[in-house]
């Protein structure tokens, strides 16, 4: 009798002691990954960290260079004289040139150049929108009345041949294009003669 329940002990002993050893041996091998993975981690978390410093880094420099680049062109800058800088921001093919507001026309007693409502002088670069010449100027001449306009379409702009219809008047200034002429002995403003298609092709400054 005790032999057998020394048997039965055992039996029962044996059972339990290899259940509780193989529930035990998950957890340990659970850490055991764990541990395994955790030197990966380091690593990584230090990679991090060394990406995030270059980074920095980077961007440090970045405006560093930015403040010389900033200080060097405030530099250039003050170099230059106010008036030379303005002289740079004004400086233009449009700005170099003026026109005539408003057009007047003159006689030789009329002094040419840039027309304007104070400063009334005769325009002396007139160009015509009808036909695309320059306007010829006689001063002291006024056009003969026997001009016609084959005149002029056969002859402009030889100024030799012009001359042939030209009379000799004090005072007078006669204007022509290749479609249109005429004489004028005081200021006009252009704008009264409707016949005229001329306009002012811009003076140079």
């Amino acid at each position: 009798m005790a032999d057998n329940l020394d048997d039965l002990l055992d039996e029962v002993e044996a059972k339990f002691c290899r259940n509780t050893s193989l529930s035990a041996q998950p957890p340990c091998n659970f850490k055991a990954s764990q541990d395994r993975f955790k030197p990966r981690r380091n690593n990584d978390s230090r990679h991090s960290s060394t990406d995030e410093n270059e980074a920095g880094a980077d961007s440090d420099t970045e405006a560093a260079l930015q403040e010389i680049l900033d200080d060097d062109d405030l530099t250039v800058s003050s170099d230059i004289p106010a008036a030379d800088r303005s002289c740079t921001k004004t400086s233009s093919p449009q700005a170099a040139s003026k026109k005539c507001c408003p057009l007047f026309l003159g006689g030789s007693s009329i002094t040419r150049g840039v027309g304007t409502s104070i400063s009334q002088r005769a325009c002396d670069q007139l160009r015509c929108t009808s036909c695309d010449f320059r306007v010829a100027v006689f001063d002291d001449h006024e056009w003969d009345s026997s001009c016609d306009y084959l005149f002029f379409r056969n002859n402009m702009p030889d100024h030799n041949k012009l001359r042939a219809k030209l009379k000799r008047r004090q005072g007078a200034r006669a204007y022509a294009c290749q479609c249109s002429w005429h004489s004028v002995f005081t200021l006009t403003e252009l704008r009264h003669i409707p016949q005229l298609k001329w306009v002012c092709g811009q003076h140079k400054a």
